[in-house]
């Protein structure tokens, strides 16, 4: 019980510098809710359970021409496809013997940055630990798509625009470090941005959505990267 509230303390600690950086983009999210007609419990609800800002940017704007159901559910899922191989590979860095339930939420616990500091955290990730991030995070995510949709259309475009930097900027925080200790995680992540943005302007795949081409460059770069350079753990290594 003692490492369980460790586990809680450090995701805490580790999961509010994430939920600042969720709070300031959910909100610009909450005025694009607010246009579109959501009132401030809908915004947070819809926030707290798809936590995503290119789905909820869609589901919003699919609500705002008002869409029929099934596009607005098949696009928050092309949008997101991504997460199930974020939760694919962090079900290697659960220890052997954690029940299907801790491992269902884990899943339901992925973000970008909510998988990021759980694959960063060394041994096995303690399911607390991904919990309490997820947490923290989620409930400022939702806080401030609820708070921006009260706001509604007082903040101008520039503030609007700059809010939704800081994620970019946290995120790149996150990633950055690692780099520094492997020059094959650096090679992985200058590939990802270039490939990204060329994949951005093709004729053909430039069509896709963001998401699925998120899905495809992650499989691509992440089989090329374990292929070429194998990561060898010893037979007493954790992960």
């Amino acid at each position: 019980m003692r490492q369980v509230g460790k586990d809680i303390l450090h995701g805490l600690h580790v999961g509010f510098p994430i939920a600042l950086g969720y709070f300031a983009v959910a909100f610009s999210l909450g005025i694009i809710a607010a246009k579109a007609g959501l009132t401030a419990p809908e915004g947070f609800l819809s926030s707290f359970f798809i936590r995503a800002s290119a789905g909820e940017y869609g589901v919003y704007t699919l609500v705002a021409v008002q869409a029929a159901y099934v596009e607005v559910v098949a696009m928050c899922l092309v949008a997101n496809l991504r997460y199930m191989l974020m939760s694919a590979a962090l079900s290697q860095k659960i220890a052997p013997g954690t029940s299907w339930w801790r491992r269902l939420l884990m899943a339901g616990c992925v973000t970008d940055e909510i998988f990021a500091i759980s694959i960063a955290h060394p041994g096995y990730t303690p399911p607390a630990y991904t919990y309490s991030a997820a947490l923290i995070s989620t409930l400022f995510w939702a806080s401030g798509c609820a708070m921006g949709i009260t706001a509604g259309n007082l903040l101008s475009p520039d503030m609007v625009t700059a809010l939704s930097m800081s994620l970019y900027g946290m995120f790149l925080a996150i990633i950055i470090p690692p780099t520094r200790k492997d020059r094959n995680v650096l090679y992985a992540l200058i590939a990802s941005f270039v490939l990204s943005g060329l994949c951005a302007i093709a004729p053909v795949i430039g069509e896709w959505s963001s998401g699925m081409r998120t899905v495809v460059l992650t499989i691509l770069i992440s089989a090329v990267a374990a292929w070429l350079k194998p990561i060898n753990l010893d037979a007493d290594e954790s992960i």
